[in-house]
């Protein structure tokens, strides 16, 4: 199974893949992650230190693709999940698309892409552009994570519109949203009232997520010295058994930009009013 992980920038995605990783390989899956944001930070928390990109190794070897072997790009990171950095070219130059593209390419060549269960791309940001969607051409499901406001949420229906682009090709499906760093969701469900998904979780803001980051560690590590944080863990656990009990998923139809921004705004406008006559009424 081959999983995209994307949504708006900051929302937490590498986070929540590295976890979901490990939740996978708990539940017996072969994993591999591969990183696509040329700050090649994804694996960090798997790993604990900023592995060589993809770049780096081909740059070391003067590109010679037969040179590489897969010990020079693949490293073990914690509980056995395998991590891969595509990395990118300097800030303002080139295109970090190409590279994931390149990436792919180079791991077919040493037929380490077909020997993992499970292959996840954590991808950039909400950017949809080609080459940056170029996960979404291997890819059986992919994952929006979001919070409960309209930023992230507007970059989830602009990812909506490259899945259901890129369906049209092969057999794609959206798995659903992972709601991230929020105890509300109204309007989220209000989201998807109209542009039908399903949503695999909401994870609330989790100081001990943050601090996981920090640490770099996941939350599954930080765990065995806290039980108490197994419980954190059984949100990841939830989301690896939906996904392991092969999801019909969706090809949903994004909303129009205008349409959208109308819908949240006349819902949190309302919901403001409602609130104010609830505080007049009471004083």
């Amino acid at each position: 199974m081959k999983l995209a992980i994307y949504g708006k920038g900051g929302i937490g995605k590498s986070t929540i893949s590295c976890n979901l990783s490990i939740a996978l390989a708990r539940r017996g899956q072969k994993v591999l992650q591969i990183g696509c944001d040329p700050k090649h930070d994804s694996t960090f928390t798997l790993t604990s230190f900023l592995i060589p990109t993809i770049i780096d190794t081909l740059q070391a070897k003067d590109y010679h693709y037969e040179d590489v072997w897969p010990e020079d790009v693949i490293y073990q990171g914690y509980n056995g999940v395998s991590c891969v950095e595509a990395g990118g070219p300097p800030a303002g130059a080139g295109c970090g698309g190409y590279v994931v593209g390149e990436t792919v390419k180079l791991l077919k060549e040493l037929n380490a892409f077909y020997e993992y269960d499970i292959v996840l791309f954590d991808v950039l940001g909400d950017v949809v552009c080609g080459g940056f969607a170029a996960p979404l051409n291997y890819a059986d499901y992919c994952l929006i994570v979001t919070d409960n406001g309209f930023d992230a949420l507007f970059a989830a229906n602009r990812i909506v519109a490259s899945i259901r682009e890129k369906a049209r090709s092969h057999n794609l499906r959206l798995a659903g949203l992972i709601g991230n760093r929020t105890t509300q969701r109204d309007l989220i469900d209000k989201y998807v009232e109209y542009c039908p998904m399903p949503v695999l979780e909401i994870l609330p803001l989790i100081e001990d997520i943050r601090i996981s980051r920090v640490k770099g560690q996941t939350i599954f590590e930080l765990a065995e010295s806290n039980f108490e944080l197994n419980d954190v863990c059984d949100f990841y656990l939830n989301i690896a058994d939906q996904l392991l009990s092969s999801p019909e998923g969706v090809v949903p139809t994004e909303l129009l930009d205008r349409e959208l921004f109308s819908l949240l705004s006349d819902f949190y406008l309302t919901m403001e009013n409602e609130k104010d006559q609830d505080d007049f009424l009471m004083i």
